[in-house]
């Protein structure tokens, strides 16, 4: 019988401005008792949401539970930067460029069909551009070796046969606003989301047999008889099979241990720009999304919701082996990114952040996520390694189809990836992946 406690929670730090943007679209509801279902999905994020929805399709009329530590939209999964990429995207690797063309090629399929499978549910649920939007991204340079590294990049998906086009330094600036880059890389495969508003539209959407139970984080899992039997501090679910879709939080119910990286990034949202204040109208198109050319550097974005233009800038990435960072930490490196954002955009008059918040990723040493049964009838669809609007969204879709035992080309190569490497002991794991982290930021110079 395998009996699990989970003795710790994650803790998100910070207020996201997704969060705060967005609109809840269903009331809260609290596990309150016991309940029995065909399923059980741990975790109301990506890969969760998208595995529910995946077994609607596959199972319509099987009834499923969705828990979740705290309200959807509240943890991770509203606190990314809001891309969904097509292109192989590995942050370890100091570079964009991949290496094995036939691995490449895999990872686009991959990302493609999760994207695919993202975009029906924007367009079934009739989300606006505002909130789903297939308008590409840009990789943005601002040095000499971020200008290499685009062009690096450009001839490895030229060889690839997939499209791009070049900007230069005036394309970037009637892009932008901002002299700041000296190039640019398009793709068109990648959507821009608004992350906590597609999450919370998506939990919306799931009606008719499908649970959905937040602030009610599982304290116990274990197996009883051929039921799976998750407990809250207030009931318990019981089911033939579970889905664990929390990220690294997966090392909690006892697996992966020892194997999984988890790396907090940073991000803060400013005030919105309104007509009369200064630098309106000086910051470009209506709304864009630029990657760093070099994968240390920062990410920035402009969103214009109701027409109100704000600035999203996302840099620095710290390994916190105990899941959680303190506000002021993420105090400090909000000053750090007002250095950074006034550098980039000085026609703003030190625009002021409203919101700066830390958001929680999973990564592994070989770049492959912790997936499969791990149990008898339990399913792992976590680390998603850098990417998890679109790699979670896989996960979800893929343990929805390995946990019904439906067969398709994609699951075949998915199931396939190698078991994620174990890391050093803790305290070599800390000074050596911070101190690698660290000399990569230092090294992005300018691009951050």
């Amino acid at each position: 019988m395998s009996d699990r406690t989970v003795r710790r929670l994650p803790i998100d730090t910070g207020s996201s401005g997704w969060l705060a943007l967005s609109e809840r679209r269903m009331p809260v509801r609290v596990l309150d008792g016991d309940r029995t279902a065909d399923w059980l999905i741990i975790g109301a994020g990506f890969a969760g949401l998208s595995a529910a929805r995946r077994l609607t399709q596959l199972r319509p009329g099987e009834t499923i539970v969705m828990l979740d530590a705290r309200e959807v939209a509240q943890g991770p999964a509203g606190r990314n930067s809001g891309f969904m990429i097509d292109l192989p995207h590995d942050l370890t690797s100091g570079e964009y460029s991949p290496g094995d063309a036939a691995q490449a090629k895999q990872e686009i399929a991959h990302n493609r069909l999760a994207i695919g499978f993202a975009a029906n549910a924007a367009a079934e649920l009739g989300m606006s551009t505002a909130t789903f939007s297939p308008c590409g991204k840009t990789n943005a340079a601002a040095t000499p070796r971020g200008e290499k590294l685009n062009a690096d990049f450009a001839r490895a998906l030229a060889r690839a046969g997939e499209p791009f086009k070049l900007l230069d330094a005036r394309a970037m600036r009637a892009l932008t606003g901002t002299t700041y880059y000296t190039g640019g890389l398009h793709t068109p495969g990648a959507c821009m989301i608004q992350p906590a508003d597609y999450i919370r539209t998506l939990a919306a959407s799931l009606r008719g047999g499908v649970d959905i139970f937040e602030n009610s984080p599982v304290v116990g899992l274990r197996r009883e008889a051929r039921v799976w039997a998750a407990r809250t501090p207030s009931g318990t679910v019981r089911a033939p099979k579970a889905i664990l879709a929390v990220n690294g939080h997966i090392e909690d119910f006892g697996h992966f241990a020892g194997h999984l990286m988890h790396i907090f990034t940073y991000a803060s949202m400013t005030r919105a720009l309104r007509p009369g204040m200064a630098g309106h109208g000086q910051t470009g198109a209506a709304a864009w999304g630029l990657l760093p050319a070099d994968p240390m550097g920062a990410t920035v974005r402009k969103i214009s919701p109701s027409g109100e233009e704000r600035i999203v800038i996302r840099t620095r990435f710290t390994f916190d082996p105990g899941i959680k960072v303190s506000e002021g930490r993420i105090a400090k490196i909000a000053g750090e990114q007002r250095r950074s954002f006034d550098a980039r955009f000085p026609q703003l008059g030190g625009l002021p952040f409203e919101f700066s918040w830390a958001g929680r990723l999973c990564l592994s040493r070989n770049h492959v996520p912790a997936f499969g049964e791990v149990e008898e009838e339990l399913y792992s669809a976590c680390c998603e390694n850098g990417l998890g609007t679109v790699k979670s969204t896989l996960a979800g879709m893929m343990a929805a189809e390995l946990a019904t035992g439906t067969r398709s080309a994609i699951l075949e190569d998915y199931a396939a990836q190698p078991a994620p490497k174990r890391l050093p002991p803790v305290p070599l794991a800390y000074l050596g992946i911070n101190s690698v982290i660290r000399w990569q930021e230092l090294r992005a110079g300018r691009e951050g």
